[in-house]
C-alpha cells in the first residue's frame, strides 16, 4: 500500500497529533509545511486564519489521522 502525504515533515501520527494539539506549534508548523510544499497562498491563509484552521486540523487528525490540506493540488 502506497503511503500518501505525511503530516509535519513525515513524523509519525502520534507525534503529529501531539504537535497539532498545541496551538502555537500547529500554527507555526502549518505555515512552514505549506510554504515548504510551495503552497504560498495556503501558507498566507494559515497566517491569518490559523486559529480556525487549527480547530479543523484537530477534528481531521482525530477522525482521519491527517491534517487538513487547504488548497491541495
Amino acid at each position: 500500500m502506497a503511503k500518501g502525504k505525511s503530516d509535519y515533515f513525515g513524523l509519525s501520527y502520534i507525534v503529529s497529533l501531539i504537535l497539532a494539539i498545541i496551538p502555537f506549534t500547529a500554527w507555526i508548523l502549518g505555515i512552514v509545511v505549506r510554504m515548504s510544499e510551495g503552497k504560498f497562498v495556503a501558507g498566507i491563509i494559515r497566517i491569518f486564519l490559523g486559529w480556525l484552521i487549527w480547530i479543523v486540523d484537530l477534528i481531521m487528525m482525530a477522525t482521519k489521522k491527517s491534517i487538513w490540506r487547504l488548497l491541495d493540488a
